[in-house]
């Protein structure tokens, strides 16, 4: 698994992509379970979230093209030979298979976690190029996010991605260029826990 993983993240490195190794992995399985568990759903399931958010890259290792159904059948095979419940590996391997804009739905509790965690996860520290003057639009955006944080509001049922843009690097409307069918993305997901979804830019409220 690790060197599907690490291969992933190469394969992706070499076609000019974002970071999608073990940083990335690891900040959207915590995050992933740190939505369901503020949200009060059981702890098993939280932790399929977070098992779900550290696979989801996985079928990079076979195309970029629908790695989200290549990455559901890679992980299938993984977690039968651990012995996971199928009623558990369905609850997972259904959230990597929909994980993606183009295609995914919040088809459950831990696809709607999953969703939030990654796409929420936009940081300066994704990019991989740091010669300026080479960017391309994404490593700008990405370059220019000082700081990310997706807060969790119980009480209130409301998630809010709160971002520090560094306009000097990046306007804040290249961001929603590139990212705003990610956002309405993440509004699905966050109805479908119960959830508004709302965004915080440099202080100001958006969505």
């Amino acid at each position: 698994m690790a060197t599907y993983i690490a291969r992933s993240d190469e394969y992706l490195g070499t076609m000019g992509y974002t970071e999608h190794g073990q940083r990335h992995l690891s900040l959207v399985a915590q995050v992933a379970y740190n939505v369901l568990t503020h949200l009060g759903y059981p702890r098993r399931t939280a932790e399929l979230a977070a098992i779900a958010g550290y696979l989801h890259d996985i079928g990079n290792v076979v195309s970029r093209h629908n790695h989200g159904q290549a990455g559901a059948l890679l992980a299938y095979q993984i977690l039968s030979r651990l012995g996971m419940a199928a009623e558990e590996i369905a609850l997972v391997v259904g959230a990597i298979g929909n994980h993606e804009e183009e295609y995914g739905h919040a088809v459950n509790q831990v696809a709607a976690a999953l969703i939030l965690a990654d796409k929420s996860d936009v940081h300066r520290s994704r990019v991989r190029n740091r010669e300026p003057a080479a960017f391309d639009l994404h490593d700008r955006v990405n370059y220019a996010v000082e700081r990310s944080f997706l807060r969790v509001e119980s009480g209130q049922r409301r998630l809010t991605m709160e971002l520090n843009i560094n306009t000097a690097i990046s306007p804040v409307m290249d961001y929603f260029e590139i990212f705003l069918t990610r956002m309405l993305m993440c509004r699905r997901a966050a109805a479908f826990l119960g959830c508004s979804f709302g965004m915080e830019i440099n202080g100001a409220r958006f969505l």
